[in-house]
């Protein structure tokens, strides 16, 4: 074990969370990646998130369960709720958002991070793309951090703990040029919320269409494997 800071990254299996975990490692951070299976009907990211923990050197890659499922509310848990291909009306939360995955995969990552003895959380939400949810806001990080502090054990000591989030103010273009820099393969990811068994994308949903315009912005090929070919 190196003489590094150690880290909690919560790791997706997509394009945001695998650049943050590139992120942290380039700040010489100990990295442990932390994937959560919490009922998602694009579970072809966790397959993902191994690969990508692998690739980007994470010490130890974690999966938790939890069923945000069981509640529904949203399109990427309920498969009754259609997932949107014509856009976000501005202003409105999008039916993808999940009422309170950020803060209880956040807590996940706090817990693990106690164990750890690691005074850093990475995350990578972003308040440019996805403007529409409430739990990607630097608000919402600001105020779980605060918590954090007064309720953990390391915190009352004076184990100060910080959550990071890189990507918060980056354009999906400025998120790729990154990654590319960092040695990201984003060929190993999927974004899609209706990626097939095997991670082809549809090419349809929100999350392909960023993805697909990130990278025509960037100037960079688009390595993602798509379930029908793109125009």
């Amino acid at each position: 074990m190196s003489d590094n800071k150690r880290a909690v990254v919560l790791l997706s299996g997509g394009l945001d969370s695998s650049t943050c975990l590139a992120i942290a490692r380039e700040e010489g951070f100990d990295c442990y990646a932390l994937s959560v299976e919490y009922g998602q009907r694009h579970a072809a990211e966790l397959t993902s998130s191994r690969r990508v923990a692998t690739a980007l050197g994470a010490i130890e890659h974690r999966l938790a369960r939890v069923d945000l499922g069981q509640f529904g509310g949203s399109a990427l848990t309920d498969a009754g709720i259609a997932v949107p291909i014509g856009g976000v009306e501005s202003g409105a939360i999008p039916v993808t958002y999940v009422p309170a995955r950020n803060t209880v995969m956040l807590s996940l990552s706090l817990a693990w991070a106690e164990v750890l003895g690691a005074g850093d959380i990475f995350i990578g939400v972003n308040a440019v793309d996805y403007s529409g949810y409430p739990d990607c806001r630097p608000e919402f990080i600001s105020a779980f951090e605060n918590m954090a502090n007064i309720a953990t054990k390391a915190g009352v000591e004076g184990a100060r703990l910080r959550i990071h989030a890189p990507l918060m103010t980056l354009g999906k273009a400025e998120i790729i040029r990154r990654g590319v820099e960092l040695g990201v393969d984003y060929g190993l990811t999927v974004s899609c919320y209706q990626a097939d068994p095997n991670g082809r994308a549809c090419g349809l949903c929100d999350a392909c269409r960023l993805r697909r315009a990130g990278f025509e912005e960037a100037g960079i090929d688009d390595p993602t494997p798509y379930q029908q070919p793109q125009a």
